[in-house]
């Protein structure tokens, strides 16, 4: 069985998860592979061990897994790989529904799993529930909702999309770089990007904690600040450089934790669960790119690295489903509203603040979180089965 992630009081008190790890690297020095080849390495050996399932929201990330490795079964041999979709009758903006028809129409696939979802997948709900009662607190809140996918995967393996938002995002120094490359016509405010993209690291901590400070009002002002800190710690370690992005993004521990939250869950299964997108391979393969094949937005990524594998319009479409309807659904909301104010740090979180703020929980992940946190608190205090669950969990 994975370890279980551990979150600091902080983090759990923000519902962000601070810091770098050490990241898996490739074979540095190794043959040089096209990002493509690098993929398919990666996907290849859970189509040949059997049944393969993608999980498949119909977003830009999922879709390119799936079409990757069903192009890449069809020129091997092997059995297609199975979409796997989760539905949401009653989440309007979770709605993925024609964005997915296209993907699966247009790369000829005849197996898609389709699983209906209603109120058991909120982060309360008896799915997640389960879940945090065996394992503790996981990250991101939502991390439950593969948990009906990785079932339909048992025996096998579940693919997903994780990662892509990590290498296929811009990075806030691209204007520095594109100035200083020849590749941006200069314009006068430059010198100040140029000047801050090779400032040493503590002038673009200073610089940076004054620009990206986001709130956290539930938070104590000290523990906000030393949020914002971290957070401006994290954003001046970004390296400038093309070929050390992609290693620096996959450091970050919010990816660690993640995909660990993912592993004991399919575990659970009796699965395993692959995240192509970021594999280190893949990262490796990207940093190599030649400076003619980069890309320095998500829309360009598609286009240069899926050109052929998928609809022209899906590649730049410029929404994405969002899923906060289905985790802050009436379990959470009844907790919510009957919560006494107990279960969190309070030298960290301020319970008045927090309750005003809990109505924002649909479209801010970070309250959900918390609510996890509390919840799980009340579950180990009140007699029954959740005391022994968690116990064992905690074993």
């Amino acid at each position: 069985m994975p370890a279980a992630p551990r979150l600091s009081r902080l983090e759990v008190a923000a519902g962000v998860v601070l810091g770098t790890e050490s990241a898996p690297r490739g074979r540095p020095g190794g043959p040089r592979r096209s990002p493509r080849e690098a993929l398919e390495r990666a996907i290849l050996p859970e189509l040949e061990r059997g049944r393969c399932l993608v999980s498949f929201s119909g977003g830009r990330d999922s879709s390119a897994v799936l079409a990757v490795a069903t192009r890449l079964a069809e020129r091997v041999g092997l059995p297609q790989p199975v979409p796997a979709t989760i539905r949401f009758p009653g989440a309007d903006r979770a709605a993925e529904t024609a964005w997915q028809e296209r993907v699966v129409g247009h790369l000829g696939l005849a197996d898609w799993v389709r699983l209906d979802a209603g109120d058991e997948l909120d982060c309360v709900g008896p799915v997640a529930a389960a879940a945090l009662r065996r394992h503790g607190l996981l990250w991101p809140p939502n991390a439950h909702f593969h948990v009906p996918l990785l079932a339909e995967a048992a025996g096998g393996a579940l693919l997903t999309g994780v990662g892509g938002d990590d290498v296929f995002g811009t990075t806030r120094w691209s204007r520095a770089a594109a100035v200083v490359g020849g590749q941006a016509r200069p314009r006068p405010r430059d010198a100040l990007t140029v000047g801050l993209a090779w400032a040493p690291r503590s002038v673009r901590r200073a610089v940076l904690r004054r620009r990206i400070a986001v709130p956290f009002p539930w938070l104590r002002p000290a523990a906000e600040r030393a949020v914002n800190d971290a957070l401006a710690a994290d954003a001046s370690g970004e390296p400038l450089r093309w070929r050390a992005r992609f290693s620096w993004r996959l450091s970050l521990r919010y990816v660690h934790v993640g995909t660990a939250s993912l592993e004991l869950l399919a575990a659970d299964a009796g699965a395993r669960i692959t995240h192509p997108l970021a594999d280190p391979r893949f990262a490796d393969a990207l940093a190599r790119l030649p400076r003619d094949s980069r890309y320095e937005s998500r829309d360009e990524a598609m286009r240069t690295l899926f050109p052929e594998l998928l609809p022209p319009d899906l590649l730049v479409r410029p929404d994405k489903a969002a899923f906060g309807q289905v985790a802050w659904g009436p379990h959470s909301r009844a907790f919510a509203e009957a919560w006494d104010g107990s279960g969190l740090d309070p030298e960290l979180v301020d319970p008045d603040a927090l309750r005003r703020a809990w109505p924002e929980a649909e479209r801010d992940g970070r309250l959900l979180t918390v609510l996890q946190a509390a919840w799980l608190v009340a579950d180990r205090d009140s007699p029954g089965e959740g005391e022994e669950t968690l116990e064992r969990g905690r074993e």
